[in-house]
């Protein structure tokens, strides 16, 4: 494989328990569904990209973006549940970034395109919800609280008209960052 297309590839290793013991499954793409290689994964190495966890199958259910290091017992340390079921790696993007904002479903409301992260959506735009999006180019990972905190989900290029229909019910996002080949 040349230089480039390794750094587009992703690697992961699994480890069943603590401290990178026990069994171990080492992963360099996407996985929909964990258990039929590890029954509990407690710890991981991020050897080369980001990646993002999914707490139920076929990535669903909470998000946990990791990058490259090394997570002990990362369960512990970021208040996960005790199973990792899927994983996703996301893909380094080079070029701009561009995302539109809308306040409503189906691309409704006040509408307010983005080239750089937003730490605060009701500050910046005094839009007090955002609930759906079109992300144009890179990758993105959208908060539910300003400051990049709370509950975040994964958004790659595409069109996103209801967040409550991707079962994100409830859930408003009030801060957006890029995900850039730093890790952030």
């Amino acid at each position: 494989m040349s230089n480039s297309g390794m750094n587009m590839r992703g690697k992961i290793i699994f480890y069943e328990d603590r401290n990178f013991q026990g069994r171990s499954y080492e992963c360099m793409g996407d996985c929909h569904d964990m258990s039929s290689y590890l029954s509990r994964c407690h710890s991981c190495r991020v050897e080369s990209g980001c990646f993002m966890f999914y707490d139920q199958p076929n990535y669903m259910g909470n998000q946990y973006f990791m990058r490259r290091g090394e997570y002990s017992d990362y369960m512990s340390m970021m208040g996960m549940r005790d199973c990792i079921r899927s994983c996703r790696m996301i893909p380094m993007h080079r070029g701009q970034f561009r995302m539109r904002i809308y306040e409503k479903e189906n691309f409704g409301g006040q509408m307010h395109e983005m080239m750089d992260d937003c730490d605060n959506v009701m500050d910046r735009y005094r839009m007090s919800n955002c609930m759906s999006c079109h992300v144009m180019d890179g990758h993105w990972l959208m908060y539910e609280q300003a400051q990049f905190r709370g509950r975040m989900m994964y958004m790659r290029p595409g069109e996103y008209k209801s967040f409550r229909e991707m079962g994100m019910s409830g859930t408003r996002f009030m801060s957006m960052r890029r995900i850039m080949d730093s890790g952030y």
